[in-house]
């Protein structure tokens, strides 16, 4: 048996799975916690996938690792981090972003130049807010990683004189790469760092080996983990992905490249070669564990006081924007609740008007893909529960499927290494994931759901 590893090190924990390189049956698991916040040292995560590791290895030949995204990742000329990560939702570089999109002519332009838009969570724009308010750091830095690059160089020794990797999906996510030219805009990395110009990683293709770790096991290119979660689920065309995890994310597999200019569908490439647009939130399993700590419980106790409150909530609406929020893009913006009245202030419908909000902010971006899905798969932790499955193909108005659980992103990123381990066109035929279908149990309300949160949120933030 040829045995393969992947790694899924996310904002929350550093996660492994070990697989049979043919047929992507999971050996054995282990998850390491990572430190909370929105700046971390990098060393944290390097230090939690070694412990992750440890006594996983045995006979594993290929490994990869998936990232979170848009995380900026900042060495000097010796390797060593000039200042802590700042991660994706870290939200400081809001003012940023809406100055280079200004600086370059608008929003067009940078939809023309690399697919997206930036915006607070975008690598360019926290390079920007780097360069303004860190100038002796900024002067100090060689060279700009994100995290999964950052990984995948320590595993292969992490020598100053070793020259760090990525892949076209974690690149397309920086704002400075383009995934319809397949290149570095290096004029916009200069523009978003003052002048700067520190060196940036190889930009592998999809099966390409990065190297090998010190003990002679082939190293993958890795990727981001929304094009990781895609290949783990083996999407095609016409497939739609909702990922509930402490972030919102939908995205579609596209044989072409997208550009849109609202700034909300970001250009994405994926990890095979082809397209990824996405649509992000900030805020999704985190507005679940926010109120159920309110409430004086666990996100199971959530759902059991939610199934107590009738779809709509009696009219009881939350605004999600715990964190601020991407899409729609308000980084300033702050969680609220509506329609308080004595019947409604009751814990089980402030449950389901939390878990209803969430998804509206969530179908709303769904809507700004430029698709018509054939079939929604929802995954992320918030999919255990068949409450919110239900309540989620009452909000979509359509059936769901949730894929039987499974750490997809760090299966996606182990399957990335088998195909690099094997070579060939395509990644190693693995069997698709068996899914449970989920339908409305109020058929008909999730329209007027969703426009009472319009109404709302347009109040409110016109």
């Amino acid at each position: 048996m040829t045995v393969v590893a992947g790694v899924d090190s996310s904002t929350q924990s550093c996660k492994i799975v070990v697989c049979d390189a043919d047929t992507g049956t999971v050996l054995r698991q282990r998850q390491i916690p990572h430190p909370d916040g929105t700046e971390v040292p990098p060393a944290t995560w390097w230090d939690a996938l070694r412990a992750a590791c440890d006594r996983m290895m045995r006979d594993v030949e290929a490994i990869a690792v998936a990232g979170q995204q848009h995380g900026l990742v900042v060495l000097d000329a010796a390797g060593h981090p000039v200042r802590d990560a700042l991660l994706w939702n870290d939200t400081r570089s809001a003012e940023a972003a809406t100055q280079l999109v200004s600086e370059l002519g608008g929003p067009q332009a940078w939809a023309d130049a690399v697919g997206s838009v930036p915006l607070a969570a975008h690598t360019v724009a926290k390079l920007r807010w780097f360069a303004d308010h860190e100038p002796e750091l900024a002067d100090r830095t060689s060279q700009v990683l994100l995290p999964h690059d950052y990984l995948t160089w320590q595993l292969r020794g992490g020598d100053p004189d070793t020259v760090p990797t990525t892949d076209r999906g974690d690149a397309s996510g920086t704002g400075y790469w383009s995934p319809a030219a397949g290149r570095y805009r290096t004029d916009l990395l200069s523009l978003a760092f003052r002048g700067r110009t520190p060196a940036l990683p190889r930009v592998l293709n999809p099966a390409e080996v990065a190297g090998h770790t010190p003990g002679g096991r082939v190293v993958a290119a890795g990727t981001g983990d929304n094009a990781a979660a895609a290949l783990g689920l083996g999407i095609e065309d016409g497939d739609v992905v909702v990922s509930l995890g402490t972030s919102g994310t939908v995205f579609t597999r596209s044989p072409r490249p997208s550009a849109d200019p609202s700034g909300a569908v970001n250009g994405f490439a994926d990890a095979t070669g082809a397209f990824l647009p996405l649509v992000c939130t900030l805020n999704a399993a985190r507005v679940l564990d926010s109120t159920a700590a309110l409430l004086g419980t666990d996100v199971s106790g959530l759902e059991v006081l939610a199934a107590q409150s009738p779809a709509g909530a009696d009219g009881l609406t939350v605004l999600p924007y715990l964190a601020g929020e991407r899409t729609p893009n308000l980084p300033h913006a702050t969680g609220s609740i509506h329609g308080l009245r004595p019947h409604t202030m009751r814990p089980h419908h402030l449950a389901r008007a939390a878990i209803e909000g969430m998804l509206c902010n969530i179908a709303e971006a769904f809507d700004r893909l430029p698709t018509t899905p054939h079939r929604i798969l929802i995954i992320g932790g918030a999919s255990k529960s068949r409450l919110i499955a239900h309540a989620a193909a009452t909000i979509f108005g359509r059936t769901v499927a949730v894929p039987h659980p499974s750490e997809y992103v760090a299966l996606g990123a182990a399957r990335q290494a088998a195909w690099a381990l094997r070579g060939g066109p395509r990644p190693p035929r693995w069997p698709a994931p068996a899914v449970t279908e989920f339908h409305s149990l109020a058929p008909g309300i999730g329209d007027a759901i969703r426009r009472r949160y319009a109404d709302i949120r347009d109040r409110y933030y016109p």
